[in-house]
């Protein structure tokens, strides 16, 4: 079955980094992204890649610190997280763009 499945969660100190990745299992899909939620706030994207040909796309909230990339012979979808803050620290999900399939999450905390 189609399977998102996301690790590399973590506890970092401020201005930490770490590195998500999402390993993809049969499916295909022209665009995926991650996607953030913290405790009382709404679902937000963060980053989001064209798989046919790498274009990315960043919340302005995260553009110059996180980046996502992927290897198509991993099927892995990455997210590198750079001078991580407090209020990065949510629950990170993988997901297809249109938001149809999404992976459990993994935890990011920040302190």
């Amino acid at each position: 079955h189609v399977q998102l499945v996301e690790f590399g969660g973590g506890s970092v100190q401020d201005g930490g980094s770490l590195r998500l990745s999402c390993v993809v299992s049969r499916l295909r899909s022209n665009c995926m992204a991650w996607f953030r939620q913290a405790p009382g706030k709404q679902r937000e994207e963060v980053a989001s890649i064209y798989t046919g040909d790498g274009r990315t796309v960043a919340a302005d909230s995260v553009k110059g610190r996180f980046t996502i990339s992927q290897d198509n012979a991993k099927n892995t979808v990455y997210l590198q997280m750079n001078s991580l803050k407090p209020e990065d620290a949510a629950m990170y999900y993988c997901a297809t763009c249109d938001r149809l399939i999404w992976g459990r999450g993994t935890q990011v905390t920040v302190s």
